[in-house]
């Protein structure tokens, strides 16, 4: 039976990973500085990871949410620590797309009221009004569409204020930084305000941190660079170093009521274990820290590459901007240095965004290939 062609593919067949390397059938290494769509936080096959997965399907792999599962309580709790975030509960799911879309079922449940205001370039996944609230239209079916979205320009405040007036918005929802989209981020005094305007309007403030959160911003949330309190905050990628899970973490405001929200594989035996194991390894190697050190260092050689006319993002959520598109330079990266690095909507983009346990001589590795795959 044929795979559905629905993506292009690059012609490497990974079939090992090691730290902020990759193996192909032919155990040639490459660089991993995309970790799979910011998935991979805490480096390949991370020993204290593969030991607590193992651990744990050896002993259960998965029962449902209809009974009692105290991993669950674990991992929020061992979450609520490391992220600072005292003040919120935890509902898990699968993915970042179905964290995007509970987290918008909430606030229409709560508001009773079903428009969303989102912004330019953002993306928050392929479900029904998750993608809808993605700027987008060729990923939008006409059944997804039906959906209430107005599309609004980052730092339009005005705009954003004009719409919760009108009465019948739920939701805005932002990423912190845009991942999808090219990393771009609107100002302290726009995000400060959209918390105001949604708090005197009836309107969720959803932090989409699927991309940005688990410490890939310089702090474990993007949202917590600025004084701001997100109703539901959304996280994902980086929470399973590649299992999938995603959760919804809520204001404890929000009041639960059974059957409102629902799942079966979300927060399974082995999800939890493995998300524990990436807040235990985070905490340990204290990666943020890290992230501060690296990013600084990045940034600091970035500057010295004249072709390189604009560097975006924070943290280990990083964006290179040329003055000509990157198709071609992030091909020859792949086939000629073996490094993987990333794409964006912004086509003169690239981006990088590795497993946060990267150090100085990835980061060496890399410039010296960019500036001779530039120059040859």
């Amino acid at each position: 039976m044929p795979l559905f062609n629905v993506y292009p593919l690059y012609n490497v067949t990974p079939v090992a990973g090691k730290g902020l390397f990759v193996y192909d059938e032919n155990d040639t290494e490459y660089l991993d500085l995309y970790g799979g769509h910011a998935v991979i936080s805490i480096g390949h096959s991370h020993t204290k990871y593969v030991t607590a997965i193992s651990d744990q399907v050896a002993k259960l792999g998965f029962y449902s949410n209809a009974v009692q599962n105290s991993l669950q309580k674990q991992l929020a709790d061992k979450l609520e620590i490391v992220s600072d975030c005292k003040d919120y509960e935890l509902f898990l799911c699968n993915s970042g797309a179905e964290a995007n879309e509970n987290a918008l079922k909430l606030a229409s449940f709560k508001t009773n009221k079903s428009r969303v205001v989102a912004f330019k370039n953002g993306f928050h996944g392929r479900t029904s009004a998750a993608v809808a609230a993605t700027d987008n239209k060729n990923i939008i079916a006409p059944i997804n569409a039906q959906q209430q979205v107005t599309i609004l320009d980052l730092n339009d405040i005005n705009g954003v204020k004009t719409e919760l007036e009108k009465g019948d918005v739920c939701a805005v929802i932002v990423e912190f930084i845009q991942g999808v989209g090219g990393l771009d981020q609107a100002t302290t005094e726009f995000f400060e305000q959209v918390d105001v305007l949604c708090k005197a309007n009836n309107t969720f403030f959803i932090a989409d941190e699927v991309q940005s959160g688990y410490g890939r911003s310089g702090k474990f949330f993007a949202f917590q660079h600025y004084n701001v309190t997100p109703d539901v905050i959304s996280i994902a990628k980086g929470m399973g170093n590649g299992f999938p899970i995603g959760g919804v973490l809520i204001h404890p405001s929000i009041e639960a009521k059974f059957g409102m929200l629902g799942t079966t594989f979300g927060g399974n035996h082995l999800a939890c274990a493995a998300g524990l194991s990436v807040l235990n390894v985070i905490q340990d190697e204290s990666l943020i820290d890290n992230v501060h050190t690296i990013s600084e260092y990045f940034i600091k050689i970035a500057k010295t590459i004249p072709e390189i006319k604009n560097i975006k993002g924070r943290g280990l959520m990083l964006g290179l901007e040329f003055d000509f598109e990157v198709g071609d330079l992030r091909k020859k990266l792949i086939y000629d240095y073996h490094i993987f690095t990333g794409g964006a909507a912004n086509k003169k983009l690239l981006r990088i965004l590795p497993p946060l346990t990267i150090k100085k001589d990835h980061i060496n590795q890399f410039f010296e290939a960019l500036v001779d795959a530039i120059h040859n």
